[in-house]
């Protein structure tokens, strides 16, 4: 990338310039758009010209405020497409912004990276709020002392490896209800309310890459229900593959017995609550000075 070569033709007074954006998606998708009347190739990804993409100007300062900006578009079946909107596919998706000499593509400058905000939709058309990247200064940082653990089963600070038999269960959809409630004639090797709390992730059909929260896990009889709190962004059909992966409700108490994790719980279960902190003293209530909390609790 030649931002000198740029320069040098900005500076020649006959310009042949347009604006790029390319889009990458969390899942690996790339795609690319241009306000020229025709494609380009730039940073290795193929800009299309034909999808009516523009951005507002952009907002940038050279200090650690956020730097600001729009993209809008129509909604297409081959580019940002609606339903990929409604799925999530484009949240936190990472945008860069170029001028770029359309001549001689090689020549360009990178005027913005950030990454996709609030998307809203209307008239066949898409507007992306566009969050720079000091964006992420303004997350609350730090831990918060509560009695439940605050990390997600299978990360780096919960270090439970959510592969291990018995706590994932992997096979195809029988029969699925609105993209939220499945039903399964047999599903042996677990309790009922074992997933609850559990991730349900789509791994094929147009819902692939997908994940609901297990809200509630029933058997009846031989039979199983499984429902999420939420409808999957996208349609979910019957053989399409599935894995769920066992739930956790943060306490220490299901830390300790069923996952045998304790020793990475990330809670503080003996905190004191608020009725212990708006206790006083009363004639009939002994104060021994004895634990509030038994070995046992956590």
């Amino acid at each position: 990338m030649s931002g000198a070569a740029l320069y040098a033709h900005l500076e020649s007074g006959a310009t042949t310039v347009c604006r790029v954006w390319t889009v990458h998606r969390r899942d690996g998708t790339a795609m690319g758009f241009t306000d020229h009347d025709r494609d380009l190739l730039v940073d290795g990804v193929h800009c299309r010209a034909d999808t009516g993409m523009t951005a507002r100007t952009l907002q940038q300062t050279t200090g650690l405020s956020v730097d600001n900006s729009e993209a809008m578009g129509a909604l297409s079946d081959t580019a940002i497409t609606e339903a990929g909107l409604l799925a999530g596919r484009f949240d936190g998706a990472e945008v860069r912004a170029f001028l770029v000499n359309w001549a001689t593509p090689e020549e360009r400058i990178e005027q913005f990276r950030g990454s996709f905000g609030e998307v809203t939709r209307s008239g066949g058309a898409f507007k992306a709020e566009l969050r720079g990247l000091s964006e992420a200064l303004n997350r609350p940082q730090g831990f918060a002392y509560q009695p439940g653990c605050s990390a997600v089963l299978g990360d780096a600070r919960c270090r439970f490896a959510t592969d291990t038999p018995g706590y994932f269960a992997a096979g195809l959809v029988e029969k699925v209800d609105d993209g939220r409630v499945f039903d399964f004639a047999t599903f042996p090797g677990f309790d009922e309310r074992w997933f609850e709390h559990g991730r349900f992730e789509i791994l094929s059909g147009q819902a692939v890459g997908l994940v609901g929260v297990v809200k509630n896990d029933r058997l009846n009889g031989g039979a199983r229900r499984i429902e999420l709190w939420q409808s999957m962004g996208a349609p979910v059909a019957v053989g399409d593959s599935f894995r769920m992966v066992a739930g956790c409700n943060k306490t220490a108490a299901t830390c300790r017995t069923k996952f045998a994790n304790f020793l990475n719980f990330r809670g503080f279960p003996h905190i004191p609550g608020e009725d212990w902190l708006a206790s006083y003293p009363v004639p009939d209530r002994p104060s021994t000075g004895g634990a509030r909390v038994s070995a046992t609790d956590g």
